[in-house]
């Protein structure tokens, strides 16, 4: 099979994240045989690789430090901390992985699932930092699948004051990319591919299954 390296893509808000240890991990990923345990560490990495690129664009402020050497001016984080929000179950998957890369960040968790048979998504619970609108949010989800639980979560986020916010996901579909920037094109997706499409049931294709099943060793 003739095979091209996947391109950087920077583009209408979305960023697909080519480097080569990205691609190798995930290819590791999609395999159906790779164990559970091995499928949380690969997702844990991928997330740390995704989040350096998701955060880009963090603000900066000078600050004066002493080094061993001598005093100089310096660079760190500028404002409150960053706010990590897991799309509940799967999600956190990938949250344990930004948490290694910013320890001190805060979290919220926002807890879909999809109807069987609508693939709309039910809400069940919300939990967020109180000044959660003050700071640049993060949102994980391994699977940008068909786009409706990344949109009834940001909805969710706008309405308790979020105005700044990055999506991040392991995989994503062309569908779920167009739901997702249609009703929230201020909001920027960071992935590591997208994939050909959607199957009849929602599910990505060729994809790598149920992310959460996968994860968790469920069923």
């Amino acid at each position: 099979m003739d095979m091209t390296q996947p391109a950087a893509m920077h583009d209408e808000g979305v960023v697909v994240v080519s480097h080569p240890l990205v691609q190798h991990k995930l290819t590791l990923l999609r395999e159906r045989h790779t164990s559970t345990g091995e499928f949380r560490r690969l997702a844990r990495e991928l997330s740390l690789l995704l989040g350096y690129e998701a955060m880009r664009d963090l603000p900066l402020e000078a600050v004066e430090i002493d080094t061993p050497m001598e005093r100089m001016q310096a660079w760190r984080l500028a404002g409150k901390k960053l706010c990590l929000i897991s799309i509940l179950r799967a999600g956190n998957g990938i949250l344990d992985g930004l948490l290694d890369l910013v320890p001190s960040a805060r979290v919220g968790h926002v807890g879909l699932y999809r109807d069987p048979e609508t693939l709309e998504p039910v809400e069940y619970y919300l939990k967020l930092p109180d000044d959660v609108g003050n700071r640049i949010c993060l949102v994980v989800d391994p699977m940008l699948a068909t786009g409706h639980s990344a949109v009834a979560a940001i909805d969710r986020l706008k309405q308790a004051g979020c105005a700044r916010m990055v999506f991040v996901c392991l995989l994503a579909s062309p569908e779920g990319i167009a739901c997702l920037r249609k009703a929230h094109p201020d909001v920027r997706i960071v992935t590591c591919a997208i994939d050909r499409g959607l199957d009849e049931h929602g599910y990505i294709r060729p994809g790598l299954g149920d992310a959460g099943d996968r994860l968790f060793g469920t069923k």
